[in-house]
């Protein structure tokens, strides 16, 4: 038992405490993250290995030989290259719809547990991989795991979690995500220099998929799942062992009729397009898209291949990987211990002020070694500094729009639409993922140093954007959100006119928690 709170809201005062239980359950529902944050680190770092390239891509190897047949920029530009990272995200789109509708029909947990099963045969599949079909398939598994986890974790964590501290519970997903990247990477430098190095780093992906499958198969289900599900006896008494406090009818009560009003609804995702719920259905579709925005894919999954193309060499590009990932999973701890105290807008808003220097400097030091044509190096000095802004750029995502952009849209839903929300956020998210990793080499070999400034350029949009539409949402329980909205001075004309009285009692107990 680490401590006790009262969780309040606009019309309730809920009693609870912060349970070993609900820790322990939360640490292991995350555990989700690890799957695609493995993949987003593996993938750059297996596609930088000759040994890969030489059975799989030729064609990009001998282009890499041939300095004379190319410029930096243009050096891995290869579509079936970029097919094989980008296949996963697509898969994981289509997945997404799926996992949505058997998380609302059988539970959070079953959905975790698929979603470890596929990605377990997708590495096993790329780790014994003989030809480029065999690869895109194993790839196709992969997306699958990632839509099914990245669909479910997200929710089940903002159901477990006391709303106190439900910013640092679900942001678990996100560290987890920043470790699965720093643990691929180096995997990736410590087998880079064997022939078969590329079958270990992509087969140890079963690793965090077997963890996965068998922690899912001893958690517990959400209150909010079994109350949906009709198991009201079971769901109270979860709910008094995750709050570890018998006094829990208020919370029940609010939960149960949260699940009653679900259950009129008759078509989630034709219900989430109404004019009430148009808040959600903006913020779950902007904000993934926003997210890929960033750039930051770009850095993960391609950093090896990126830091090569900027002259770093073969270990020393996959060593700066292993340093961008360690700074990833030491700035997503900056997130667990502020999102709660600080809120979201802040975090969203000095991340993106940060990033957007930070792309402007890298894309100013590229053009002026690199220009136009793209010959070119970096001195040792040139590139350390070149390295700190890549960093300050990870950070300033790894606290902001890294973990946010799977909190906000896991909490802001209500539960009659929370399924449809979060599979639309899955989707969005994956659909430019997929897109942003089909045509970044092409981009850069067209666009070459100004695709910084592209990404720099969406970044202000972004902030811009979160700074005038999106309210302050820590310390809300999930179930009372939509007070949130009817106080908000743009979003408010979207709410039914019945909840004006509630509104204002929402932001008397705002103020009351901001004292």
């Amino acid at each position: 038992m680490a401590g006790g709170a009262y969780i309040e809201s606009g019309r309730r005062q809920y009693e609870g405490k912060v349970t070993a239980f609900v820790l322990i359950t939360c640490f292991v529902a995350a555990m989700g993250g690890l799957l695609f944050g493995y993949d987003l680190g593996i993938t750059g770092g297996v596609t930088s290995m000759e040994p890969f390239l030489v059975k799989f891509f030729p064609v990009v190897y001998q282009q890499m030989l041939d300095d004379s047949s190319t410029n930096q920029y243009c050096k891995f530009d290869n579509q079936l290259l970029t097919l094989f990272t980008s296949s996963l995200y697509l898969a994981a789109l289509i997945a997404s719809f799926f996992a949505a509708t058997t998380s609302r029909l059988f539970g959070r947990k079953p959905s975790m547990f698929l979603g470890g099963l596929f990605f377990l045969l997708g590495a096993l599949l790329n780790g014994f991989a003989i030809n480029v079909e065999m690869l895109i398939i194993g790839r196709i598994f992969l997306g699958f795991g990632v839509g099914y986890c990245n669909q479910s974790v997200p929710i089940y964590l903002s159901e477990m979690a006391p709303a106190k501290i439900r910013g640092a519970l679900n942001i678990g997903f996100q560290m987890m995500i920043t470790i699965g990247i720093l643990g691929a990477n180096l995997i990736n430098y410590a087998t880079s220099k064997h022939q078969n190095g590329w079958r270990v780093s992509l087969g140890v992906g079963a690793v965090p998929a077997v963890l996965l499958c068998v922690g899912s198969l001893f958690l517990e289900e959400t209150p909010n799942s079994l109350i949906e599900r009709g198991q009201h006896v079971k769901a109270k008494t979860m709910l008094q062992k995750i709050r570890g406090t018998n006094n829990v009818d208020e919370e029940y009560q609010d939960l149960v009729d949260a699940s009653e009003a679900a259950s009129k609804v008759e078509n989630p995702w034709k219900n989430i397009t109404r004019r009430k719920y148009r808040p959600q259905l903006t913020f779950c579709s902007f904000i993934p898209f926003f997210q890929q925005l960033t750039g930051i894919n770009v850095i993960m999954f391609y950093a090896p291949v990126l830091f090569t193309i900027l002259g770093f060499g073969n270990d020393a590009s996959l060593m700066s990987a292993v340093i961008t990932g360690g700074v990833n999973v030491l700035a997503t701890l900056v997130s667990v211990f502020c999102v709660d105290k600080f809120g979201r807008r802040l975090l969203f808003l000095e991340g993106g002020a940060q990033m957007l220097v930070s792309q402007i400097v890298v894309g100013i030091m590229i053009g002026m070694k690199f220009g136009l044509n793209g010959e070119g190096s970096f001195n040792k000095g040139e590139a350390d500094i070149l390295l700190l802004f890549i960093c300050l750029y990870v950070a300033a995502f790894a606290w902001s729009w890294g973990p946010l952009g799977w909190l906000v849209p896991s909490e802001i839903c209500s539960l009659e639409v929370r399924p449809a929300g979060q599979a639309i956020n899955v989707a969005i998210n994956m659909f430019f993922t997929f897109g942003i990793a089909q045509i970044f080499l092409s981009l850069l070999c067209h666009f070459k140093f100004g695709l910084f400034f592209f990404f720099a350029a969406w970044v202000l949009v972004m902030t811009i954007f979160i700074a005038f539409l999106l309210p302050e949402t820590k310390n809300v329980p999930v179930e009372e959100m939509n007070y949130v909205w009817k106080s908000h001075w743009f979003w408010n004309k979207y709410m039914p006119e019945c909840e004006d009285l509630v509104a204002g009692a929402y932001n008397n107990s705002e103020a009351t928690l901001s004292n």
